[in-house]
């Protein structure tokens, strides 16, 4: 959660984040508030502790009438010392709960909501279809070429699961797994621990993450069991070293998290309706750092320098944008997110995040280093994508040819034998 040191030396800081994050900057206040009361119970609590162990031992040496009356003052110090207690644990309830709804200090984020991104730059060349293949030619969208390859079908899996389901089926299974493993490979090279996570999750490890907030709407929740689904394996891979202190003298501890993720996508309704562009269930890499605070900026452009190399792999216009203050999840001090161009639909798609949540996931989860003065402190944690089930819509449409067949960009082809084009089962 936040830091109450921050909030009781910069409230002005923490209250121009919330402003800027579109969130209530009145609970700043309610949290200064209820620290307060916290620490003055906490102080009187202490003082009457205090005397009421220095009564306790002048009520051993009394006799009589002082006898008396030292534990009479004794029982009413008892009284106030259990009230005081009650006092500052119902305050130090408020004050956590409050603190919980802060969310994290935004860091160089551009203000304003979703629309206000800041591009920061583009790469790659965008197609041009109609020079390429005459003026009548109309690209196919990701489920039209998916279909004419036997690589996607949705309506089995509306069938079988509902909307928003799908199966990948031969080469769209394949595909998925030759991006996934590439992207597996990459990660590996760069130094990160492969890990295939838990995709079920203690209310703790979710809430810890940041993830029960104003968006818990879009967690599946086993009520039977107790247990949340996770929508990025970022949730495991946080919960990792929940509660431990972490030897980072050599360097970051980095993770690579394989795992299937799940979304409701509460409040998406009409859409994306078409395809797999947003769906109930998918795959993916994730990429998830532990780092001290002061390497956390330097750690995130590494991290979005590794989702470019991907992109590059996958032969992909793309471009990076500096994600609105607004836009932010709670955790995230700073996002940048790669969108591919997606022709069918002449806009961009975002294909990946990566995410500096500087220590704020740390303090809910307990997570700490040891410094070189032996002192803990909490460490910075960051995430970013490596590749999903969702980059399959972009590489399908961006590498289209006119007879709906699909060339293999080279950096996916050790992973499918050596494919130089996907060829259509079906006209």
């Amino acid at each position: 959660m936040i830091d109450l040191r921050v909030v009781r030396d910069n409230p002005d800081l923490v209250r121009a984040s919330q402003v800027a994050r579109g969130d209530d900057p009145a609970l700043v206040d309610q949290v200064l508030d209820a620290d307060s009361r916290r620490r003055s119970a906490l102080t009187e609590f202490e003082q009457l502790r205090a005397e009421q162990k220095s009564l306790g031992k002048e009520v051993a040496k009394a006799q009589g009438d002082e006898r008396a009356a030292l534990l009479a003052r004794t029982k009413t110090i008892a009284e106030q010392v259990k009230a005081l207690q009650a006092d500052a644990d119902d305050a130090d309830t408020t004050l956590t709960e409050l603190s919980r709804q802060i969310a994290n200090i935004v860091e160089g984020a551009p203000a304003g909501g979703e629309d206000d991104y800041v591009v920061l730059r583009t790469e790659g060349t965008i197609r041009d279809f109609q020079a390429e293949y005459g003026a009548d030619f109309v690209p196919r969208d990701h489920l039209d070429l998916g279909e004419r390859l036997k690589a996607i079908d949705t309506e089995r899996g509306a069938k079988v699961s509902g909307s928003r389901f799908y199966y990948l089926t031969g080469i769209g299974a394949r595909l998925e797994l030759a991006l996934l493993n590439a992207a597996m490979d990459q990660a590996y090279a760069a130094g990160f621990t492969p890990m295939i996570t838990p995709t079920l999750v203690k209310p703790e490890i979710m809430a810890g993450t940041g993830f029960l907030g104003a968006h818990a709407d879009e967690i599946y929740r086993l009520e039977a069991d107790d247990l949340y689904l996770t929508g990025t394996s970022e949730v495991a891979l946080a919960g990792y070293h929940s509660n431990e202190i972490l030897d980072l003298s050599d360097g970051p501890q980095r993770y690579a998290g394989w795992s299937a993720c799940y979304r409701r996508e509460a409040g998406s309704y009409g859409k994306d309706t078409r395809g797999i562009i947003r769906v109930h269930q998918f795959h993916k890499v994730e990429m998830f750092s532990y780092v001290p605070v002061e390497e956390a900026d330097a750690e995130h452009e590494r991290l979005l320098a590794w989702e470019e190399q991907m992109l590059a792999k996958a032969e992909l216009p793309y471009r990076v944008i500096d994600t609105a203050a607004g836009d932010l999840g709670s955790s995230a001090a700073r996002k940048f997110d790669c969108e591919a161009w997606l022709p069918t639909q002449n806009r961009f798609l975002e294909l990946t995040s990566t995410s500096n949540c500087t220590t704020f996931q740390a303090r809910r989860l307990g997570i700490r280093e040891r410094t070189a003065a032996g002192d803990t402190r909490p460490v910075a944690t960051l995430n970013g994508t490596l590749g999903t089930t969702r980059w399959i819509v972009a590489i399908l449409e961006n590498h289209q040819q006119a007879d709906g067949s699909v060339r293999v960009p080279e950096g996916l082809r050790p992973y499918l034998g050596g494919l130089e084009v996907l060829e259509p089962v079906s006209a």
